[in-house]
């Protein structure tokens, strides 16, 4: 029997260690990482791989739920996964071990719970994003053009043929595409008025 931990922080800037010394205090011979990917992220390479690592007789730890599962669906699809392939499952902050009956009833009862709470704080979120928005609070990434710098873009385009949107991009130093969607929105924005 051997032990294959997993590990996943969702940023950059996150760090591993508290979940490593967790998998390898716990025995884990190998620790697989995916760090930066969220757990909603369909591809996650160091997951993948340590699914692919485990053996019958093997134990697949964790150090808590959501590092390892997307939602209740993914988490119980993963344990019936295990189940047909002669895999135990531990989850070392969450106390839950597989071998037990009672292991697998409360499995699934905190799955379902961390997915209500994945809910609910996405639910909290868009609702605050959209009071900030009746509030007149512009949301998202700062634009690249001003209003004036894509008027100017257009008059230049419209007055000059062959001006092409690559080499106005390059003077604006953003990408054309940038430009384009820029022009874009402007001709359909005056269309409209």
């Amino acid at each position: 029997m051997v032990r294959i931990g997993y590990a996943r922080v969702s940023t950059e800037d996150q760090n591993l260690a508290l979940q490593y010394d967790a998998l390898s205090e716990a025995g884990c011979g190998r620790i697989f990482e995916d760090q930066g990917i969220s757990a909603v992220g369909k591809v996650r390479p160091g997951f993948q791989a340590a699914l692919d690592a485990l053996a019958p007789g093997d134990v697949f730890v964790i150090w808590k739920m959501d590092r390892a599962f997307r939602s209740l669906r993914h988490a119980l699809d993963i344990l019936e996964q295990f189940e047909r392939r002669g895999i135990e499952f531990l989850s070392l902050t969450d106390q839950l071990d597989t071998t037990t009956p009672m292991g697998k009833c409360m499995y699934q009862i905190r799955n379902a719970f961390a997915e209500l709470e994945r809910t609910l704080i996405s639910e909290r979120t868009k609702a605050g994003m959209e009071a900030a928005r009746k509030r007149g609070s512009v949301l998202g990434r700062p634009r690249k053009l001003t209003p004036k710098q894509v008027a100017a873009a257009v008059c230049k385009l419209d007055a000059d043929k062959t001006v092409t949107f690559t080499a106005l991009a390059k003077d604006l130093n953003v990408s054309a595409r940038t430009l384009g969607r820029a022009v874009g929105a402007f001709r359909a924005q005056r269309t409209q008025n």
